[in-house]
């Protein structure tokens, strides 16, 4: 792996065009447009996406360079806005090209009780897609062994980004005996979970892994890199079909990451694609498509970015992702170059 400088992540660039093909949600998520390209998301899964996207965000607050989370549910990020939460456990694995960083929280809520496992994106994720030397490995489902899986169950050809597997192989050891533990103390609590970036990665292969255990987990990933090649997107669209609405993966207009590692290097994602066509901030519903497949040209896989416009691309998803900040700081409120630009100016001048 290349050395090369820590930066953050929405300053990678590349740009590739790809293609695929699946089915639409249920109309009940999905407003009722005359062909699938005009179909958006319903409100009530925009505000689910909203929400959400807090909730992920909230886990940037976890590593060794910010604040933290403090129990019940303190922080410096949007922790305010989730007064039934508990936090159960975070963890941090290090800065490196399988680290990974997080947050197990319990939601007490009565209406929907859930188990939330949120994972962080990472500054070192701009070194392991720059040098795919990485490379893939065989996926074998859990258990781990593929020995236990019916026949019918097993993934065939499959191969999966060897430092994903391998954030996840690490993340697994930490949180999984957490989570069997919380599933038999709240029965009624689904496991949910969530992920920006890397983490998407990762929650992606959870989410895989979690299901194979029949915890039946909701999904929903923000800027999620391809996580392998085609037979490992099938098979996901084969655990969650994407009528069933378990799984939800979000991307934006001029986001780089979605697109990347290449397809050239054997790379394809899988379906459940939720595509944000406004480029800047706020979303409203009728702002995201329902995408087809797995790479719908419609939707990010055919889009043609800069790299300047990379930097907004990958952070704003529904708010400004990747800060452990108040809700109200001027830093997430970053338009564009000038207003940064000019807010320096004015501090300066104070």
């Amino acid at each position: 792996m290349k050395l090369s400088t820590l930066l953050p992540l929405p300053l990678l660039g590349a740009s590739p065009r790809f293609t695929h093909a699946s089915a639409l949600p249920p109309h009940s998520l999905v407003s009722s447009e005359p062909t699938p390209h005009n179909a958006t998301v319903s409100q009530r899964l925009f505000d689910e996406l909203e929400e959400l996207a807090r909730i992920v965000d909230i886990a940037y607050c976890v590593g060794t360079m910010n604040s933290g989370i403090t129990n019940p549910f303190q922080c410096l990020s949007f922790c305010k806005d989730f007064p039934d939460f508990e936090l159960i456990q975070t963890w941090n694995t290090g800065l490196t090209l399988s680290d990974s960083c997080g947050y197990i929280a319990l939601d007490h809520s009565p209406t929907h009780p859930r188990i939330i496992i949120a994972f962080r994106g990472t500054y070192s994720l701009t070194n392991a897609l720059i040098d795919l030397s990485a490379g893939q490995q065989e996926y074998l489902p859990y258990p781990s062994d593929g020995h236990s899986l019916p026949v019918a169950d097993k993934c065939s050809g499959c191969v999966v980004h060897q430092g994903f597997l391998e954030s996840w192989s690490q993340t697994e050891k930490l949180i999984s005996p957490v989570i069997e533990e919380l599933r038999r103390t709240q029965p009624g609590y689904r496991v949910t979970l969530v992920g920006h970036s890397l983490g998407g990665a990762v929650a992606a292969l959870a989410g895989l892994d979690f299901g194979a255990r029949e915890w039946k987990p909701r999904v929903v990933t923000f800027g999620e890199p391809k996580v392998g090649n085609y037979e490992l997107a099938e098979y996901f669209n084969k655990k969650f079909p994407p009528s069933s609405q378990s799984y939800h993966r979000v991307t934006h207009l001029n986001d780089p990451i979605p697109q990347l590692p290449l397809t050239a290097m054997g790379y394809t994602h899988h379906a459940h694609e939720l595509y944000v066509t406004k480029p800047q901030l706020p979303f409203t519903a009728d702002d995201i498509r329902v995408c087809v497949g797995n790479e719908d040209p419609e939707c990010v896989a055919g889009n043609v970015w800069s790299l300047w416009k990379s930097l907004y691309g990958h952070r704003d998803y529904f708010h400004r992702m990747g800060l452990c900040l108040p809700p109200a700081s001027w830093f997430r409120k970053w338009d564009d170059a000038e207003t940064v630009v000019g807010e320096l100016r004015r501090r300066r001048r104070v």
